[in-house]
């Protein structure tokens, strides 16, 4: 029989809690996923200008603009991945959705390490292997973005209100330990050897690196059950109940059930059925997530510190003390995020965010690129990591309810994928101007992630309701009060 022992702050654990944790270990698979395929192109960037981009001969411009393209192409997959990732989850279910994010990921890990496999001789095809290379980036984008929205959405259906947050959290932690962590692969494997070995051959094992944790993750999600949640919507009552039985216990298996069926068949699934506010709190929320100009850092971090006088090694050197930066501080993100809020945490990152980005702006400005700009990194890094990057998906994962979650969802994350692209894609191209850089030598950037960061938590001070432990059905109401 199962037993329950209670947590400090009255809570009761049931002994399946040991299950909710196994569940979300391997959820965040997904994560880990994301944030490997985020991270480890960085350590590409170069040769993969030097064998599809510079033999091309294109004016500067014009060669930014088509290497940024290419760097930023798998998130053209991830908008699109966000845009169905509410109807795999509504019509197929969580987890075969996060199957097929994984399937994803495997293919496009061979794929975009060999492109010229089943067209040509590996290394000999040139700017011709540039297109096959992008439709790859673009498959694993399509996971990325699946993935990013079922990964948080798995494990708030499973986890119990009081943890939800810090659960929700080991999801962001699993996003930064897999960008810290392919920076480790990506410096490992470009000390194998030189330029010229790193060109030929080295960033195709960095890309190709991406196949070991995917095949993970296809293999352990054959072990895991849907959520209870979309097991009720889809009529499969006996098997959610034994599901939330093995969870929480049978009493209150039987109670949350009652909730979820109240809250999926009594209530319309009209989009804007809660008003226009909660969809709108949800975009804004991705949209200035992205705006702050946390991947541009991240995708472009050797580049970055290349720019302020550090040689390649170096370079990434420093990237690797941003990543563990980023995994330090969301653990303070997941130690408190179910203590002090959502809110508080996301105004004070957006508070360091912004002067870490303002600072680093005028040292690049004033061509002071030594100790103070790689600290002034490190501390928007941290920012974003105890703030941000965690919380916003513990949000978007609560926020909206439920008759609406996988469309709205669905919605925001999409817009999410879209601004990262929009961010992406710029940040080459405004670094890589004459004329911005004539007059900031490179910070112009950083003054515009500044300035967002501001307004992100002007919107959060005004706009954001604060989830902290409600159930997700309790979110119904919280939006149906505000009569928007």
């Amino acid at each position: 029989m199962a037993s329950d022992v209670k947590l400090k702050g009255g809570h009761d654990v049931h002994a399946g809690s040991g299950l909710v944790v196994m569940l979300t270990l391997v959820a965040t698979l997904g994560g880990l996923l994301f944030g490997y395929d985020t991270a480890v192109i960085s350590g590409a960037v170069k040769s993969i200008d030097a064998n599809f981009i510079d033999p091309l001969g294109l004016a500067d411009t014009a060669r930014d603009s088509l290497s940024g393209f290419t760097i930023s192409s798998a998130l053209i997959g991830c908008i699109v991945g966000g845009m169905i990732a509410g109807w795999v989850a509504d019509r197929f279910g969580r987890k075969r959705g996060l199957f097929l994010a994984a399937v994803l990921f495997l293919i496009s890990a061979i794929g975009s390490a060999l492109p010229e496999l089943g067209l040509g001789t590996i290394g000999r095809m040139g700017p011709a292997a540039l297109t096959p290379f992008i439709i790859y980036r673009v498959i694993c984008g399509v996971g990325v973005g699946i993935a990013s929205m079922l990964s948080p959405l798995y494990i708030a259906e499973i986890a119990p209100p009081h943890a939800r947050g810090r659960l929700i959290s080991f999801n962001q932690m699993a996003i930064v330990l897999g960008i810290a962590g392919v920076y480790f692969v990506n410096w490992a494997i470009a000390a194998q050897g030189d330029t010229a070995w790193l060109n030929s051959v080295g960033w195709r094992w960095m890309l190709g690196s991406e196949a070991l944790p995917a095949a993970l993750f296809l293999v352990l999600l054959a072990f895991v059950p849907d959520t209870p949640r979309w097991l009720i919507k889809v009529g499969r009552t006996a098997e959610a109940e034994a599901t939330l039985t093995r969870l929480m216990g049978p009493a209150e298996a039987a109670l949350t059930r009652r909730e979820i069926e109240g809250s999926l068949v009594q209530h319309t699934d009209r989009l804007m059925a809660y008003g226009v506010l909660v969809l709108a709190v949800g975009i804004m929320l991705s949209l200035f997530q992205q705006l702050v100009g946390i991947n541009a850092v991240l995708y472009y971090a050797p580049l970055m510190f290349e720019n302020m006088g550090a040689g390649t090694d170096s370079a990434l050197l420093q990237t690797v003390v941003v990543g563990a930066a980023n995994v330090l501080f969301t653990l303070v993100a997941m130690f408190t995020v179910d203590r002090l809020g959502r809110k508080p945490l996301l105004i004070a990152g957006a508070a360091v965010m912004a002067v870490a980005m303002l600072a680093l702006g005028c040292l690049l400005n004033l061509h002071q690129m030594g100790i103070g700009a790689l600290v002034a990194v490190v501390v928007y890094v941290a920012g974003f990591a105890f703030s941000w990057g965690p919380v916003v998906w513990v949000l978007l994962a609560e926020i909206f309810p439920n008759p609406i979650k996988g469309k709205a969802l669905s919605i925001a994350v999409a817009a999410q994928w879209v601004a990262n692209w929009v961010v992406s894609w710029s940040f080459k191209v405004l670094d890589g101007n004459a004329t911005l850089n004539a007059m900031f030598n490179h910070g112009f950037a950083y003054y515009l992630y500044g300035a967002f960061s501001i307004l992100a938590g002007l919107f959060v001070w005004r706009f954001v309701p604060e989830t902290k432990g409600r159930s997700l059905e309790e979110m119904e109401g919280v939006w149906k009060a505000t009569g928007r």
